[in-house]
């Protein structure tokens, strides 16, 4: 059989890989048809056919190491051929073995036709590495497929995505590949998996019909899910890149330098950095085919929550489907809902802009918590006040919302719900307010510390706040550091505030008003960790903040200032 007709055999063979193939006498058109396109049982077939030779299985011929290298410097100078450099064409035979395979069986397969034949076509006339190359063309993808799978996809993918790039040029083709991974999907600060934190954020709380391009992205998702490893693997790029192309074979149709180019350059000057930029494209790779002027007019959307170019960004870093159309219709629904519920414009933009997330959320959603929280009470520029300072409070269910906060108070300070409200809570509210701490405040300080509501006001709170005051500290300075740290209106006088403050002043030396800026210093054990900490760093002639000091953990302590791994033994007995 001549090369010109098995490659006719081999390319039907390739699109019905599990049908049985018969030879013809010479007179035939064709050397071979799919059993399949006749109407009749094979046994009653009116012409005469020789020999079928035995059906390909996998790996079915005795290949030798020197075959597979002979194959691979084939597939490496045909790729130099298409104009690619040695290094490149190197690289892509040896990541491509189910291509190499491929070209190696169809030039062993004929091989056996010509034996069962006893032919003496044209390709008898040729090299097995010549074979390789000639195979190679024969296919007419002009190398994609190799490439394609040196960058991860699987054969068919691959092939599947190089029919749809047959316009594209191999090197047009690779010199993307290398700008999309250098400039476009680089994830510099994908620390944690944060982005698919992130993606798994973005589809919980998805409570609105989608559109295509979401619908797309979540696909995408989907695909990485079913990966070892699920969507915290989204930001390695590596290990996505090829659901990627599977997904939006189109990114390697966009032109560099009329379009991916000016994209990157444009998110820039809106306030998204290069190194959170992948971070974006990965999250909702659609954007990428957006035209710039199409996403400066979706910012006329979000001017009305007066957001600037700058905080565009900012959003577009935490929800980058803000432009997608779904969520723009929804936006427009969410401002007319806020506004019939009465809730203050500002405070609605506010927690917009600080939680895009909400944009994904369906008014029906949204209702539930607003109803909720006025049941508490809480509606109009109150709930205005609370969704401005805890905008994601919003996307939880009723339910959640009152077991997270009345479970915590239960199980912190049971006692709260057994006291009176007018005589006990109330005033304690009203002490605290009266003292400085803002409405705003209130409810933090009230949920770190809840004990505060059952305390008494002249025996426990306002010793505590005086004794402070003789120290040097203002009204105010106390309402910052109660507002930072609650608990420190638990601490005991004797027990705690004089000591700890005693050894600030008199043996480290700094003033009272450094516990302003960290009044967790309190918290701390003045035997087990403020002294042995304070000898460590004196030993050394370190100066540093008191949150510095404290702030880290045993081995980050150990390995900055002692320059150990881990530490071994106590700072006390180290310094000593």
């Amino acid at each position: 059989m001549s090369t010109k007709s098995f490659s006719i055999h081999w390319n039907l063979k390739s699109q019905f890989p599990n049908t049985c193939f018969l030879p013809f006498a010479r007179r035939c058109s064709l050397n071979a048809f799919p059993l399949s396109f006749f109407h009749c049982p094979r046994i009653h077939s009116p012409k005469p056919y020789l020999p079928q030779p035995p059906l390909v299985q996998s790996n079915p011929f005795n290949q030798t190491p020197h075959d597979l290298t002979q194959a691979r410097e084939s597939i490496s100078e045909y790729l130099q051929e298409l104009g690619l450099s040695l290094e490149d064409s190197i690289s892509i035979s040896s990541n491509s073995p189910k291509y190499m395979q491929m070209l190696v069986d169809a030039v062993k397969e004929l091989e056996e036709w010509n034996a069962w034949n006893n032919s003496n076509g044209e390709g008898d006339s040729l090299g097995f590495k010549e074979m390789i190359i000639f195979m190679a063309k024969e296919k007419g993808d002009n190398g994609k497929v190799a490439f394609l799978e040196s960058v991860g996809l699987p054969l068919s993918s691959a092939m599947s995505v190089a029919r749809y790039l047959s316009s594209e040029s191999l090197p047009s083709i690779i010199r993307k590949v290398k700008y999309m991974k250098e400039n476009i999907f680089s994830v510099g600060d994908d620390k944690g998996g944060l982005s698919g934190k992130n993606a798994r954020r973005m589809m919980m709380h998805l409570s609105i019909s989608s559109d295509e391009d979401v619908q797309q992205t979540l696909s995408f998702f989907e695909k990485i899910e079913a990966r070892r490893g699920g969507l915290e693997m989204l930001g390695l790029v590596d290990a996505t890149f090829r659901f990627l192309l599977e997904s939006f074979p189109r990114l390697l149709l966009l032109p560099v330098v009329s379009h991916l180019e000016p994209m990157v350059e444009f998110l820039e000057n809106i306030g998204v950095p290069r190194r959170s930029m992948g971070n974006v494209f990965l999250l909702f790779p659609p954007i990428l085919f957006y035209k710039i002027q199409g996403i400066k007019s979706k910012f006329s959307t979000f001017e009305k929550v007066g957001a600037a170019y700058k905080d565009i960004g900012k959003m577009l870093l935490k929800y980058p489907w803000i432009f997608s159309t779904s969520i723009q219709e929804n936006y427009e629904q969410i401002l007319l809902f806020f506004e019939e519920e009465k809730i203050p414009k500002t405070s609605v933009d506010r927690a917009i802009r600080s939680w895009p997330h909400l944009l994904g959320c369906s008014t029906s959603k949204l209702k539930l918590m607003v109803d909720q929280f006025g049941e508490l009470g809480i509606r109009n520029k109150k709930f205005g006040r609370v969704i401005a300072k805890s905008p994601q409070l919003l996307l939880k269910k009723p339910q959640e919302f009152l077991q997270e906060t009345v479970g915590k108070l239960v199980s912190r300070c049971p006692e709260v719900f057994a006291a009176n409200i007018d005589t006990t809570l109330k005033k304690k509210v009203e002490f605290l307010a009266e003292f400085g701490i803002s409405n705003d405040h209130l409810p933090r300080v009230i949920k770190k510390y809840p004990e505060v509501l059952v305390s008494d006001v002249n025996k426990t709170l306002l010793p505590r706040i005086n004794y402070l005051m003789e120290m040097g500290l203002s009204r105010r300075q106390i309402a910052l550091m109660i507002h930072r740290f609650p608990p420190l209106l638990g601490y005991s006088i004797e027990e705690v505030l004089k000591p700890k403050l005693n050894f600030l002043l008199n043996t480290i030396g700094k003033p009272a008003k450094d516990v302003v800026g960290y009044p967790r210093y309190f918290s701390y054990s003045l035997e087990k960790k403020i002294k042995p900490r304070f000898w460590v760093l004196k030993g050394r002639n370190i100066e540093c903040s008191l949150e510095v000091m404290l702030g880290k953990n045993d081995e980050e302590f150990a390995a900055e200032f002692m320059g150990v791994g881990r530490m071994l033994v106590s700072p006390s007995a180290t310094f000593q």
